[in-house]
């Protein structure tokens, strides 16, 4: 049977109107916008991408805010509501909001609970990438360290007055607290600084400086401790620094924040340092960078 032409028109009619209230019903169920902060670094722009990656993968309306800036000014961007997450570091951002803190392990009743006591009213986290450690490293010329037996930190504690420590910044992580060179219980005789890893390497291997601290895990600086030992700190000595979200309280519902979760709970340091290096070094786009990563863990 042939529609008139009026009932026709009247049928398109009631097919658009249709798909618009889908469309709107399928936009009011993605909630509010969620704005992902990317501060100054390579890393905290590629856990910016998995961060808006993973949430717009359970239909959330997400965008990332690049150039956010330092650590002052994202804080001062999540307290103005112009961002409502970004990633941190748990040691970096209890030291930056105080000071006086003096816990330093990643169990639950330390550094965690001593951040949650410490951040502005307004602000939350939610579960740390335990299997991200982005702490500093103590190193050595292994031929120091096999001749003195020195394996661990605490080996090295009981003669750090005695060692002047170089220190060198890891390129492109988030940034750390001034006083990076403050180990517990091991106050160095002289502290110098250096360019970057690779002439720290050479100090250390020259005999220039005793011990070496590198600001962040090797592995974003491929080659960097080659010929030399990297201290265990199974004590933390050197504070714990877990990838954290940080982000404004109510605005994440539980969902989203279990998918956080679930990020926290796949994401490495390997991980980590990988996308740093493909970013900085091969200009790959973080956005893809992330997206790969999220393909690879089925989040």
């Amino acid at each position: 049977m042939v529609l008139p032409a009026s009932l026709r028109m009247l049928a398109r009619v009631l097919v658009v109107a249709t798909a618009t209230l889908a469309v709107s019903c399928g936009n009011s169920d993605q909630g509010a916008r969620i704005t992902v902060g990317a501060g100054d670094s390579v890393e905290s722009t590629v856990l910016a991408e998995i961060y808006a990656g993973a949430l717009a993968r359970i239909g959330t309306r997400s965008s990332v805010e690049p150039q956010s800036g330092s650590r002052a000014d994202y804080l001062a961007a999540l307290d103005a509501g112009r961002i409502d997450l970004i990633g941190e570091h748990n040691g970096a951002l209890l030291a930056f909001l105080d000071s006086t803190a003096t816990d330093r392990a990643p169990d639950l009743d330390k550094v965690p609970t001593a951040l949650s006591k410490s951040l502005p009213e307004g602000l939350v986290v939610t579960d740390a990438a335990d299997g991200t450690d982005m702490r500093p490293r103590v190193v050595l010329s292994s031929e120091v360290a096999t001749h003195d037996n020195v394996r661990t930190v605490g080996d090295l504690t009981p003669r750090c007055g005695t060692l002047t420590v170089g220190v060198a910044s890891v390129p492109d992580l988030i940034a750390l607290p001034p006083a990076l060179e403050q180990v517990a219980d091991c106050h160095f005789a002289a502290t110098v600084p250096f360019p970057d890893a690779t002439a720290l390497r050479k100090a250390l291997l020259d005999g220039q400086v005793q011990a070496g601290l590198l600001t962040g895990p090797p592995a974003v600086v491929p080659g960097s401790t080659d010929g030399l030992t990297i201290l265990s700190d199974d004590k933390y000595a050197v504070r714990t620094e877990n990838v954290v979200p940080l982000f404004r309280k109510g605005k994440l519902d539980e969902r989203q924040i279990k998918k956080l979760n679930y990020v926290a709970g796949e994401l490495t340091t390997d991980d980590l340092a990988t996308m740093i290096r493909t970013v900085r070094d091969d200009h790959a786009k973080p956005a893809e960078v992330a997206r790969v990563w999220l393909d690879d863990h089925s989040l």
